[in-house]
């Protein structure tokens, strides 16, 4: 029988945007109870806006704060509180959930949980053996940056990725996705099970610190230790490589369709000629070494692009990889949602919304690993905004009926956010011709099956 590794764990997750909201919503998927604490002025910005991935069919409807998909993804599973921690009197009420609590993930700026007298010396006195996880750009500490805010996207540059990605003699480009904030997600999970283990053998807690600046950097390790062993600088190769040729982006058959293959040794590239029918050019020496091809990759990459163009992405992949050549086509978003090999490892998971949501039946990321005997999945979906507000204050830890109506009346905790304001739309097509978007399926649900 399988079993759900974090059962009977509760976890306070006052944490926003994507890094550790995703954490607390994978803890979810490994059966924790975790209770989402957002001000009711002070909501997470993934609720709606520029970072909220797209609202269901393109409709905000009347409650857009708790449709964003993003959002939905992120704290799948959750408990939604409402609390105004700005407020002494809505802290003496955390305080309460955190002394039978056992984890809280927080990543405010350093200077926010200290001012609140919230920081782990004083979070231990109230619950001894209480984990806490604090996620922040640069980490505590009384490093020169440790005090600035930061967010994955201007951390890039100071962690050396922006400096190595882009095309040579040109600017330093930001990476397409905030990938950061997933390594400070993988990275607080996996120090969270750790603490957690730690507990059990000890009985004591810990306070684990992440700084994404450190993550950022271990993600150009080889670029750093080049300079500490031989103090070279690295430059930027767009899509090729240092030291394998070729390697790039090739166009394929179709609008858009792309198709990435690097060559590394030798024997590989005459097997790429072979298989493009032109097995002369392996023993052509302008091509027949490491040397030699990059001294010619624009060459190279002429012939391979009109190779390349004759045939679909996903057949280019086969033959090259039934040959052991590193191959792989250019996914676009649709592709990642209907790609049978992620649908056939139980990637994409449906979940059911209640029907008083108006969202229906979707399909959104389930995790990045499986477990023979874990019982991991998305159980549910998060709550609409404060749903919880009275099961967690008044039945969790005992607030009175006139406390609670007093916070209501104080604008504390709420069921909506303090200012409700209109969400900019347009249509899909008009948002095809701006250029925020590529294309859209109209019948992108037939194909989800739901």
């Amino acid at each position: 029988m399988t079993k759900s590794p974090f059962e009977n764990l509760r976890i306070i997750d006052s944490t926003y945007v994507f890094a550790m909201p995703y954490a607390g919503g994978i803890l979810g998927d490994m059966g924790a109870e975790v209770i989402k604490i957002e001000g009711p002025g002070h909501l997470d910005i993934v609720r709606g806006g520029q970072f909220s991935g797209g609202f269901p069919d393109n409709n905000p409807g009347e409650d857009y704060w708790n449709r964003s998909a993003s959002f939905n993804l992120l704290n799948r599973n959750k408990k939604s509180l409402t609390l105004d921690l700005s407020k002494e009197e809505c802290r003496e009420y955390l305080k309460e959930l955190i002394s039978i609590s056992d984890v809280m993930m927080e990543n405010y700026t350093p200077r926010v949980m200290k001012r609140w007298g919230l920081d782990y010396e004083n979070i231990k006195k109230i619950k001894p053996d209480l984990i806490l996880i604090s996620n922040t750009g640069y980490g505590h500490g009384e490093g020169p940056f440790s005090a600035y805010p930061a967010q994955a996207t201007t951390q890039e540059a100071t962690h050396g990725h922006c400096y190595i990605t882009g095309y040579n003699n040109d600017i330093p480009s930001k990476a397409g996705a905030s990938y950061v904030d997933f390594l400070a997600c993988w990275s607080g999970l996996f120090a969270v099970a750790s603490a957690l283990r730690y507990r059990n053998k000890t009985g004591k807690g810990q306070w684990i610190d992440i700084g994404m600046y450190q993550l950022g950097v271990m993600g150009t390790a080889e670029y750093i230790m080049d300079w500490q062993s031989n103090q070279n600088k690295s430059g930027r190769f767009g899509n090729r490589h240092p030291w394998r040729t070729p390697q790039g982006t090739y166009p394929c058959n179709g609008i858009d369709q792309w198709v990435v293959l690097s060559i590394g040794e030798d024997s590989q590239w005459a097997q790429l000629c072979e298989i493009m029918g032109k097995p002369e050019l392996a023993s052509d020496e302008k091509f027949a070494t490491l040397l030699n091809r990059r001294r010619y990759h624009d060459e190279i990459d002429q012939i391979i692009s009109e190779w390349t163009k004759t045939k679909n992405k996903y057949e280019i992949m086969e033959l090259l990889q039934n040959q052991n050549i590193p191959c792989g086509p250019v996914f676009d978003s649709a592709d990642c949602n209907l790609n049978p090999h992620y649908q056939e490892r139980g990637f994409i998971e449906r979940v059911e919304y209640p029907e008083f949501r108006n969202i229906g039946t979707r399909k959104i990321m389930g995790r990045p690993w499986k477990g023979s005997k874990l019982d991991a999945r998305v159980r549910a979906p998060i709550e609409p905004l404060g749903s919880s507000n009275s099961r967690i204050l008044q039945e969790l830890i005992g607030m009175s009926d006139k406390d609670y109506k007093d916070f209501i009346s104080k604008g504390f905790i709420a069921e909506k956010p303090a200012e409700i304001r209109e969400v900019p739309t347009s249509s899909l097509e008009e948002q095809v011709q701006s250029g925020r978007l590529a294309y859209f399926d109209a019948d992108y649900k037939s194909k989800l099956g739901i």
